[in-house]
């Protein structure tokens, strides 16, 4: 496996296992074949802090970058019940 995708792996890991669920099954099924913005995204949502990613994610809050806001989009969609 590639390193920077382990360290990928790794980042998906967060302190609520809701989080971890969500960004995991994106790297798993979607990650390799996004685009590079997509992809750039990803990482740098990655670094976002989980109380705010959760906002994000439950729709209370939007981020204000057009490509995460995109990919919200996709988790929402994706994994919402």
């Amino acid at each position: 496996m590639d390193v920077a995708l382990k360290r990928l792996r790794w980042q998906c890991r967060r302190g609520m296992k809701e989080l971890d669920l969500v960004l995991e099954h994106y790297l798993e099924t979607r990650f390799s074949n996004s685009s590079q913005p997509e992809q750039q995204a990803f990482t740098a949502l990655l670094g976002v802090e989980d109380d705010q990613l959760w906002r994000w994610l439950m729709g209370h809050e939007v981020p204000e970058q057009s490509e995460q806001l995109k990919l919200i989009s996709v988790l929402q969609n994706r994994y919402s019940a």
